[in-house]
């Protein structure tokens, strides 16, 4: 009876993780249908939920507002954790002390965060160890990082899924997982 007990846990918590992937997957995918103009300005925000222009963001927006979709709202996530925390964050914009407008939206930030409060996971070669829900990261080259999300669509060839991203054409669809090198690979649920 133990051991039945055991199991149902264990398949529930499965079938819990598998709907909220699949949920972030399907909210990054609705992303790609609105017209996004690249836009890395910094913007005055309402806090918490807040947003720049709808109609404007980079790839850090794609998953703030996938995330959003769920009811997480990682603005107020990021802020709170920086602001008890502010000495684990990057010192790379040289603040000193959190900016609830854009600390959210920068690369870095968010790998910290996923790191603290999230689940870091294998960083290989392997397209099987990259699934649906996962948050990825890049070095693009030198000092430029970039974010997105892997969905539940996969390549052309069948051997990797898709990943929702905004790297200047807007949130869009795209067979990139290895285009870049990969930095950071994380999973988180609030």
């Amino acid at each position: 009876m133990k051991l039945l007990l055991n199991l149902f846990f264990i398949l529930l918590f499965v079938c819990l993780s598998y709907s909220q992937n699949d949920k972030l997957s399907k909210a990054a995918l609705e992303l790609t249908k609105d017209k996004i103009i690249y836009d890395p300005s910094y913007f005055s925000i309402d806090y918490p939920n807040g947003d720049v222009p709808k109609e404007k963001g980079v790839c850090t927006d794609v998953i703030i507002r996938a995330y959003r979709k769920l009811g997480i709202d990682l603005q107020k996530e990021v802020h709170i954790d920086m602001k008890h925390n502010f000495s684990l964050y990057p010192k790379i914009w040289g603040l000193k002390r959190t900016d609830k407008n854009i600390d959210h939206r920068r690369v870095p930030n968010l790998m910290t965060f996923f790191s603290r409060k999230g689940i870091v996971k294998l960083i290989s070669k392997n397209p099987e160890n990259y699934i649906p829900g996962d948050i990825i990261c890049w070095n693009l080259s030198g000092a430029i990082t970039h974010t997105g999300i892997v969905v539940n669509k996969k390549s052309n060839d069948g051997k990797r899924f898709m990943i929702v991203h905004n790297i200047g054409s807007g949130q869009v669809l795209e067979d990139c997982l290895f285009r870049f090198k990969i930095i950071g690979h994380y999973r988180y649920k609030n």
